[in-house]
């Protein structure tokens, strides 16, 4: 964080005041409620198949407790989009039109590479946007008629038309943006003498945006006879754009995704548009590249795709494939990821063998939805491929189809379905359920599916940090830590005169203790935005991860007896302390001889009936 200073730290804390971390980090990963102002979803930074990842609103921060990644909202910005922190102020100050102050009258930074990257992308888009009307895109407008898009549909999507003769670099420059800076955002390329040209040229435009709907690159196809380029070009790797990270159609897909927990993977640009005007909402599209493991992480986030005893409930992935030979390829290689998922993976193929697109085209919207819903489970489409490879009507052929088909079902998790598709195999061959039931059980001892990051080990926390996780269970210790919890969360209900108190309480837990004299020093900073951030910078590095996990812990308690329990938890660890305190003054009174030392004797009665007062008085309040 060593140029934030370039920012003044007052705008710094206003804006993350003003920001809701809930609602940028639902841009990433779906979040469901987990109690009283908690917030959970599974976490973005490691694959996981049950939800840890914890986010607390009121507080600013999140935290997994999986793999220990915590922060404040520009933590969070930093870590998924690899901006820098002044770039991370700079995006949310100019998202609730928040202007910044810097230091020595200092600049902004104009949002770094990236915030100029996406800049010129968004000017791109709207200029591609403005020449699809001109009479130059006619080969555009031919295009997109004869698959069946008008204007609306166009406009929806965000197509445009790329001209030919430079005309998208003399635009952009003449808005500001260098050559240097169109060469870096994949606008213009540069030849080997070192001369520049558009990139996109005499194409159809498509945007491809992030989750939150801004652009990252383009994908656009050949129109004309005299292109001598691929079928379809997008934008090469920048700082923003890495295209096994993307998905077409994510933007406009993401809430119908979470909402009802489907995904359907076509594959291409017009296949995302045919499905979404067919009222298939939820599909999205590779951009030039394979269905890996960078897509499949970002549906699961999307989709809250948890683990599961038996992988009902947990939503549903839906591959469409071309029935050619590269579709029947990019089966294979989505069903080597399948056990990625929790959620349940299907196939839809189109009996005519027609893509989303076509079938649109040549039988109307109905039939696009009918696909979807004839889908069919990944493991029986795999099966029946394998099965359609040989004779069955031979001995041979039916034993090879068996050998083949055996590890196929061996990897099925669900032991209920594995059982099933067990008999189902039998029926499809014609064999005894025993006998290939044996098969089956043969291939899981020989060749079991790994998916090592399927089924992660989660990392432990590295031995120099402290986290909740290792603190031991007494009731002395949890104690401390709710009311640390109730402290940090809820500040406000628990009040600042209690929490000074609770500042001055003796702690058994040695780890937390130090939690609380952090409390102690940062109580300048009671009732501000800065709170937990502060307490954060006081302890040791090593402490920073307790803390946050403090701030962010689900507390048990309903939302209308919320700041009863806060006050409460302080109080009772306030009250333990005095209870102790009691019974050393009592010890100590027994141990004195009043004729000897009347003086110390009353000294100790008065501090007695202090401490008898003081808790009466917690206990009234």
């Amino acid at each position: 964080m060593g140029v934030a200073g370039l920012i003044k730290r007052s705008d710094i804390d206003e804006v993350r005041s003003r920001t809701n971390i809930a609602d940028i980090v639902g841009e990433y990963v779906t979040l469901k409620n987990a109690g009283v102002g908690s917030m959970k979803g599974l976490c973005p930074f490691h694959e996981e198949r049950s939800p840890s990842f914890h986010v607390r609103p009121q507080v600013g921060f999140y935290h997994c407790f999986g793999c220990g990644e915590g922060g404040d909202v520009f933590t969070f910005l930093q870590k998924m989009d690899h901006v820098t922190f002044s770039e991370a102020v700079e995006r949310m100050a100019a998202r609730i039109g928040y202007e910044l102050h810097y230091e020595d009258g200092g600049q902004a930074s104009d949002h770094g590479v990236r915030a100029r990257i996406l800049a010129a992308n968004k000017a791109a888009e709207d200029f591609f946007i403005a020449q699809l009307k001109t009479a130059d895109a006619e080969p555009g407008h031919a295009f997109l008629g004869s698959r069946g898009f008008d204007a609306s549909a166009a406009e929806r999507f965000g197509v445009g038309f790329a001209p030919r003769g430079g005309a998208l670099g003399k635009h952009l420059k003449t808005l500001g943006y260098s050559e240097e800076d169109l060469v870096t955002a994949g606008l213009l390329g540069r030849g080997d003498r070192g001369d520049v040209y558009d990139r996109f040229r005499g194409r159809l435009v498509w945007p491809i945006r992030d989750i939150t709907g801004a652009t990252l690159g383009f994908g656009a196809r050949k129109l004309l006879d005299d292109d001598q380029g691929p079928k379809y070009l997008n934008t090469p790797e920048t700082a923003v754009y890495h295209k096994s990270q993307v998905l077409y159609g994510l933007d406009l897909a993401r809430k119908d995704i979470s909402r009802g927990r489907q995904v359907v993977v076509v594959e291409g640009y017009t296949d995302v548009m045919a499905c979404h005007l067919a009222g298939v909402t939820t599909a999205v599209a590779t951009c030039g590249t394979a269905f890996g493991v960078d897509h499949i992480k970002i549906v699961r986030r999307v989709i809250g795709d948890v683990d599961n005893a038996d992988t009902t409930g947990t939503g549903e992935v839906i591959f469409t494939f071309d029935p050619d030979e590269a579709g029947q390829k990019a089966a294979s290689r989505a069903f080597a990821e399948e056990q990625r998922f929790a959620a349940q993976t299907f196939v839809a193929v189109a009996p005519d063998g027609l893509d989303p697109c076509d079938l649109r085209l040549n039988k109307g919207d109905d039939a696009v939805r009918a696909l979807i819903k004839r889908r069919r489970p990944m493991f029986e489409f795999m099966i029946k491929r394998h099965l359609d490879a040989h004779n069955l009507e031979t001995v041979e052929g039916r034993v090879a189809a068996l050998r083949e088909s055996a590890p196929v079902v061996a990897g099925i998790r669900d032991q209920a379905m594995s059982v099933g598709y067990t008999r189902s195999l039998a029926g499809w061959l014609g064999m005894e359920p025993a006998e290939v039931a044996r098969a089956i059980t043969a291939a899981r001892k020989s060749t079991p599916r790994s998916a090592p990051e399927a089924t992660p080990v989660e990392p432990e926390p590295a031995q120099t940090e402290f986290s909740l996780t290792d603190l031991p269970i007494d009731q002395p210790t949890r104690q401390e830590r709710d009311a640390l919890m109730a402290i940090l969360q809820h500040p406000s209900d628990v009040g600042r005169e209690l929490v000074e108190r609770v500042a001055t309480v003796r702690f058994v837990n040695g780890t937390l203790t130090v939690v609380r004299d952090a409390v102690a020093t940062s109580i300048a900073s009671f009732g501000s935005p800065e709170w937990v951030s502060a307490i954060t910078a006081e302890v040791p590095a090593t402490y920073a991860s307790l803390v946050q996990q403090l701030a962010v812990g689900p507390i048990p308690e309903r939302q209308d007896r919320m700041a009863a329990y806060c006050a409460r938890v302080a109080s009772d660890l306030v009250d333990r302390d005095l209870l102790r305190t009691k019974a050393d003054l009592l010890g100590a009174l027994q141990r004195t001889d009043t004729a000897a030392e009347p003086d110390k004797y009353r000294q100790l009665q008065e501090q007695l009936m202090s401490v008898e007062t003081e808790r009466r008085r917690l206990r009234e309040d």
